[in-house]
């Protein structure tokens, strides 16, 4: 579909690499990749680190306690995604939000966040990681367990501090499953769509238009679905490469 003119239903002419030859000139399109990749800088490694320190303090506890934690942050995981756009609209609102004494705390003044050029993205980052650690820290939480406590047992005994116990013993073995975690969540970041169109709609002044939105605007409100393909077709190849890239580079790292 990507190489005809067709509408969204329906047949259409064939034209080639017409339709990538025209990707190629559409400065919206580098806008919109742009936000993505800044989107990705904002939230796979930040969520990452912020997951496994987490994981880290909730596999100390015990019991019905850590049942009770992990369920705590695991919970807004669960929520549908209109559900929690809807929470944090309401809490950092302009007016009414209770979060905006904070944000007037550090600026000295209210800010529209979403509404604001250079606030939307890191707000919509923040957003999405309060969303979905809780699933990362459930993958650390796994991996943790996995790790034999004989080791820790035979680095303490050899004199080892907690430091040392971590570099050593923990982060090693823990390697692979932060590998996971970053290539999943590299993934997820760059197909985002829902959290962009339900709070900002892309603005203000295309601040935070991604590649999905100018899909979404191509096939189903200008009806151009071979230009539409054309974009898909070129998001999907730039999450194969980058993803498959990451997690081979992040293989390496971990074997040396």
């Amino acid at each position: 579909m990507s190489f005809t003119n067709a509408a969204l239903i329906g047949g259409g002419d064939w034209i080639g690499f017409d339709n990538y030859a025209k990707l190629l000139k559409d400065k919206l399109f580098y806008t919109s990749l742009w936000n993505n990749f800044y989107f990705v800088l904002l939230t796979v490694i930040p969520t990452t680190v912020i997951a496994l320190l987490i994981a880290l303090a909730v596999n100390k506890l015990r019991g019905r306690v850590q049942a009770l934690v992990l369920t705590l942050f695991f919970l807004p995981y669960v929520l549908p995604v209109s559900v929690v756009t809807m929470i944090w609209a309401w809490m950092l609102d302009f007016q009414f939000g209770i979060l905006q004494p904070l944000i007037e705390t550090v600026t000295g003044r209210p800010i529209a966040v979403f509404k604001d050029p250079n606030w939307v993205m890191p707000m919509i980052a923040v957003v999405t990681v309060w969303w979905t650690n809780g699933f990362n820290v459930l993958l650390f939480i796994a991996g943790l367990r996995n790790i034999p406590p004989d080791l820790y047992e035979a680095a303490a005994l050899d004199g080892a501090t907690a430091w040392q116990r971590f570099a050593r013993v923990t982060w090693p073995l823990l390697w692979p499953v932060t590998a996971l975690v970053l290539t999943l969540q590299l993934i997820l970041q760059l197909k985002l769509f829902d959290q962009v169109y339900l709070l900002s709609k892309g603005g203000p002044f295309n601040q935070s238009y991604v590649v999905l939105m100018q899909m979404y605007r191509e096939a189903f409100q200008l009806n151009n679905g071979g230009y539409a393909s054309a974009i898909a077709m070129v998001l999907f190849i730039t999450i194969v490469i980058v993803s498959v890239l990451q997690f081979q580079l992040l293989r390496i790292g971990g074997r040396k």
